[in-house]
């Protein structure tokens, strides 16, 4: 359904060129949605792939150590969104302060993008509700770095920004003037809470992104923070109690896509194709994220089940394997501090996995060793393409 575009055209003047800036209306979108059957379906099948997601999430025996890595999943793919190049295990590398496969600056970005997920979480569980409040701090912990200075991290933005093109004249969308965001961030930050209407949590996900990703209220880092911005919103509304949700992936495969259907709701107020898209790509993330998970349980039980039979160095063993599930990239240092057990007992566990084929010597130095729980990482990163 093509309607006029759901918002209000600014004219603007820069370096002598006028521009149209768009200022979108509050949501939720006014025409009102139009809910055919089969968009409607589509929203039911997502919930119910996010329900099993969930209710595995709740019984799985090592869920905290398969969120570890999921979170990891959507930093990498959303951050390859981006442009940057760092795969996940060019992150796991940097993150034990090994040299990654890519530039150290793309690792290093998309390590930041775990930070910001891990302080929106953080705030929420101490009591913080969806705000830009919570946004700001999200955006500082993305932008903590010598090169995120002059993009005032954590602080909406106080100029004009554009995307696509090398001026707002010449750009694919110019988002609203600086002196227009507070008039959209509050009715934003009210919608996100319910107010003055509850929306179902889903929907609210899918409407909020599209909102935030045109307001863009910062210099930089908009794109990762809107994407982080579903799973938090998800978390926050109780769908899902942990964010084992990496809908970047879903969005990177489909990445032209993504970007003409964000730009048909502004240019257009075309929802419905945003929506069937938005749950079809959550219905496709939460039933890979199940899939994933199991593989990684079937895994870990069948390799448990080998090392329990070296014995009496199986106690030791289990509990590097046990540690390595967390971090499945890592070097015997870091092991005996995640362990506590002695270096000696840690280096011959790590022989013993290697005798297994469990756990892989990936640097083939005498120091500074580095192993991989090889086959975990390759069912982490079997969904995910190569850095394009």
């Amino acid at each position: 359904m093509r309607r006029s575009p759901p918002g209000s055209y600014v004219e603007m003047a820069a370096s002598g060129e006028r521009f149209r800036a768009f200022v979108p209306a509050a949501l939720p979108p006014d025409p009102a949605i139009a809910w055919s059957s089969a968009l409607r379906r589509r929203f039911d099948d997502a919930l119910v792939a996010l329900g099993r997601l969930d209710a595995l999430a709740a019984h799985l025996p090592n869920a905290a150590l398969v969120l570890y890595s999921f979170v990891r999943k959507e930093a990498v793919m959303s951050s390859q969104i981006e442009g940057t190049q760092s795969s996940l295990a060019d992150l796991l590398l940097y993150e034990i302060d090994e040299q990654p496969g890519v530039p150290v600056e793309d690792a290093r970005e998309v390590s930041r993008c775990v930070a910001a997920l891990e302080h929106g979480l953080q705030s929420l569980r101490g009591g913080l509700p969806m705000s830009m409040r919570l946004l700001r701090g999200m955006h500082e912990a993305l932008l903590s770095h010598p090169g995120g200075r002059g993009k005032t991290p954590g602080e909406v933005r106080r100029s004009q920004v554009w995307i696509g093109g090398t001026r707002p004249g010449n750009a694919a969308f110019v988002p609203p003037p600086a002196d227009a965001l507070a008039g959209c961030l509050a009715p934003f930050e009210r919608f996100l809470n319910d107010e003055p209407e509850p929306t179902p949590p889903l929907i609210k996900a899918a409407l909020a992104h599209v909102q935030f990703e045109t307001i863009h209220p910062f210099l930089d880092g908009n794109g990762r923070l809107g994407r982080l911005l579903i799973v938090l919103q998800l978390v926050a509304d109780g769908v899902l109690r942990e964010p084992m949700l990496y809908p970047s992936l879903f969005f990177k495969t489909h990445r032209a896509l993504y970007y003409e259907l964000l730009n048909d709701v502004r240019l257009h107020g075309e929802w419905e194709r945003w929506l069937d898209f938005f749950a079809e790509g959550i219905e496709v993330s939460a039933s890979q994220a199940v899939a994933t998970a199991n593989a990684l349980l079937a895994l870990v039980n069948t390799d448990r089940d080998r090392i329990a039979g070296l014995g009496r160095a199986a106690n030791s063993s289990l509990a590097i394997h046990q540690a390595m599930q967390r971090q499945p990239i890592a070097t015997p240092t870091a092991l005996v501090k995640a362990t506590g057990l002695t270096a000696a007992t840690v280096n011959k566990s790590l022989a013993h996995l290697e005798r297994l084929g469990i756990v892989a010597e990936l640097t083939n130095r005498q120091r500074g060793r580095v192993f991989a729980y090889r086959r975990y990482v390759d069912e982490l990163a079997a969904e995910l393409e190569p850095a394009t």
